[in-house]
């Protein structure tokens, strides 16, 4: 009760600063009428390039899980036990989760001072580079106990670099476009991101369909790192294109940039909107890290479903998150974001545990069940406009990198080895987890419809 009064307080006196300086860049007459324009070219050009360019760095992101179990074989000593050469294998990839947050608090303080675009490109120049060198690491082999710190240290880069995407690209596309977009902004944006995983997907089942296990084992495996350098430096090319977002303009020339430490100000003023982030952050890494990266493993290893049949199944589920993004940022501009988070956040819990509970006896409905997850998986459209809503302009990439990343670093970087643990106990873990989490999302939802208009004041409009 006394943590609410005092959230309750903090409120108050957000909306009263907020109300007394009104120095954000979109009150006034002026915001009215940008309330109500439509997207036009140039937003559309900004949230293609974002999109392209979030899609091709989480591509280098997330291939490492698809090649854990070989990159694990070959970076660890031949005689340790499989257990724990799965559980160091994880470790290293929970370490890019939690260099997100040193990384992301980092970029995000620059990018509320000197600019949003600069570390737009600055974070895929950071991804880039670990992953092509990942490609050509000797292995363990060949240098011993340095091949596996080698790895160690670019996946924190990777953690870093992405730590600064996610939050920079909400920020920059929303500033782009009117308030009424917000939603659809972000489920794009999403959409692109979550296309970087489907590019994953693709590869790995390609890989897995063009060489076989030793040839995969031999050099296969470095052949999707190499790749993901590439199109790394593709999309630092593209974002060359991309221009300053209004809101950050208007902020510089009148002055109104930060005065002190970015982080500080949303850690003294904005806790309220931290716990909401966070929590919603929370749902967002059940729906992708377990519904969608976990499940070909573990339908694997508790059913011995083909890997390349899994891989396939994944792939819809992915390309069915992509539309269920883009339509649940759509429906929120609609309808509001508390009540298409607490739709989505129950349609998922329901529909994963029917999914897995039916696949541990008949697999005959696998893509089309899977499908389903995947559609509801896309509450990751909304989480970002809940976020990005929740600050002000002045210190809104902190904020939201502040929440993303803590959250994720935490839930997410640790849910695979949890999981994992609780598989020991019942098979159908995975379900219990996610629908615990959604249950969390849920009541994050409510806080946000309880809350939405005084938020709104906290934060100014995004355009």
């Amino acid at each position: 009760m006394a943590v609410f009064l005092k959230q309750k307080v903090a409120i108050n006196k957000i909306i009263m600063n907020s109300k007394h300086n009104n120095t954000h860049p979109n009150s006034g007459a002026g915001a009215h009428s940008d309330q109500h324009r439509k997207l036009n070219k140039n937003d559309a050009k900004t949230l293609g390039l974002s999109a392209l360019g979030g899609a091709l760095e989480f591509y280098d992101f997330v291939i490492f899980v698809y090649f854990a179990n070989v990159v694990g074989s070959l970076f660890f000593p031949a005689d340790m036990p499989e257990w724990l050469r799965q559980v160091q294998t994880y470790g290293i990839f929970a370490a890019g989760y939690l260099a997100r947050p040193l990384g992301g608090i980092i970029m995000a303080h620059f990018g509320d001072i000197f600019g949003r675009k600069r570390m737009f490109m600055m974070s895929i120049l950071l991804m880039a580079l670990p992953t092509f060198a990942i490609g050509l690491m000797p292995t363990y082999a060949s240098i011993g106990i340095a091949a596996p710190l080698l790895l160690l240290f670019f996946r924190v880069l990777q953690g870093a670099a992405i730590g600064g995407e996610a939050p920079g690209a909400w920020v920059f596309v929303t500033e782009h476009v009117s308030k009424r977009h917000v939603g659809l902004a972000c489920g794009i944006l999403s959409a692109g991101l979550v296309a970087g995983i489907l590019i994953g997907s693709l590869v790995a089942t390609g890989m897995h369909t063009a060489f076989t296990a030793e040839e995969i084992s031999d050099y296969g495996w470095r052949l999707p790192f190499l790749l993901g350098g590439v199109f790394g430096f593709i999309a630092m090319y593209l974002r060359r294109w991309l221009h300053e977002t209004p809101i950050f303009k208007e902020m510089q020339e009148s002055r109104e940039l930060a005065v002190e430490l970015p982080i500080k100000t949303v850690l003294r003023e904005h806790a309220p909107s931290v716990v909401v982030s966070m929590a919603v952050t929370w749902v967002l890494t059940a729906a992708v890290v377990v519904t969608i990266l976990m499940t070909p493993s573990l339908l694997q290893k508790l059913i011995h479903l083909d890997p390349q049949v899994s891989l396939e199944a994944n792939s819809i589920a992915i390309i069915c998150l992509l539309f269920g993004s883009i339509i649940c940022g759509a429906l929120a501009d609609r309808f509001g974001n508390g009540p298409i988070m607490i739709i989505f956040s129950i349609g998922l819990a329901i529909s994963y545990w029917f999914f897995f509970s039916t696949m541990m006896h008949d697999t005959t409905h696998l893509f089309s069940l899977y499908g389903l997850v995947g559609f509801f998986a896309g509450l990751t459209g909304v989480v970002p406009a809940i976020a990005v809503k929740s600050f002000p302009a002045a210190i809104r990439f902190s904020g939201l990198s502040f929440s993303y990343n803590v959250a994720y670093a935490i839930f997410g970087g640790t849910t695979p080895m949890i999981v994992s643990l609780m598989l020991s106990e019942d098979p159908l873990s995975p379900t219990y987890y996610v629908a615990f989490v959604c249950g969390v999302g849920v009541l994050a939802s409510l806080a946000v419809m309880r809350y939405h208009t005084r938020l709104d004041l906290i934060a100014s409009p995004v355009r």
